[in-house]
């Protein structure tokens, strides 16, 4: 008999990933594995989907499941890759009570490897979602149509799972949190948690194709972004911001959690 995996035990659901190029493609399955996680705050592990290039586009839930979920998603733009840190240190910490979380760190993988705002096809995925889409070229390429990267599709069909109570979308180098939204009260506090100017981020005029748009406009929660410097020093992405985020959502570090089966 294979020996048990020490650790807790977590669910990876892994999405099948559409062949590129396929006429007619269904749509992608999901099918539920057992797996094991060391993490202590982790409860819950998914491939949510896979980049053009076929890289896994991760989700781990922290805290405690069943209450008014709060997803976190960082490296949406593979150019800004220091706010992962917040969701990393989060997930690789003590265990979280308090809240129900989610963390995607990497949206992007494959621009993240390329060191590009977009991803491996060129196309801009914060223009690409559904919701007020606009045929952009240039730095906010968006795509032949509206959610065309695989990418995109992988994070509708998750928030759509989960249906958020909140959506944090963290960038760079902007430097604020849009407080003109949809719950600009907790904007504000978040703001003000944070040490973060309170701003407008209005892409200019009208923000064509958002992640945040599009939630925003089809879901009962509220999304908003967050938006750090050109380079924020690393203690605040991997000690300061976690513990300001915990405090702000009621939550609170080294809850003990129920240990999966080792034997």
């Amino acid at each position: 008999m294979r020996p048990a995996l020490p650790g807790r035990l977590v669910a990876a659901v892994l999405v099948a990933a559409a062949v590129p190029g396929a006429a007619a493609a269904a749509a992608p399955t999901a099918l539920a594995t057992a797996a094991y996680d060391e993490r202590p705050a982790v409860v819950e592990t998914r491939t949510i989907g896979r980049s053009v290039r076929g890289r896994p586009i991760m989700a781990y839930r922290l805290g405690e499941p069943g209450g008014r979920p709060v997803v976190m998603i960082s490296t949406m733009h593979g150019d800004e890759p220091h706010t992962r840190l917040i969701l990393q240190s989060l997930r690789d910490g003590d265990p979280i009570g308090g809240i129900d979380l989610w963390v995607v760190p990497t949206y992007n993988p494959d621009g993240l490897a390329r060191g590009t705002r977009r991803n491996a096809r060129g196309v801009d995925l914060n223009r690409n979602f559904p919701y007020d889409w606009a045929d952009l070229d240039g730095r906010y390429e968006s795509g032949p149509r509206p959610a065309s990267e695989p990418e995109t599709r992988a994070v509708m069909r998750f928030l759509r799972e989960v249906r958020p109570h909140r959506v944090l979308s963290f960038h760079q180098p902007l430097l604020g949190v849009d407080t003109d939204t949809k719950d600009s009260a907790f904007a504000r506090r978040l703001a003000r948690a944070l040490r973060l100017p309170q701003t407008t981020l209005d892409c200019g005029g009208v923000c064509h194709g958002t992640m945040t748009g599009w939630f925003n406009h089809g879901f009962g929660g509220a999304a908003l972004t967050i938006e750090y410097g050109h380079r924020p020093p690393r203690h605040r992405m991997v000690a300061e911001a976690p513990r300001q985020l915990l405090r702000l959502l009621g939550a609170r570090r080294g809850v003990a959690v129920v240990e999966g089966p080792s034997g």
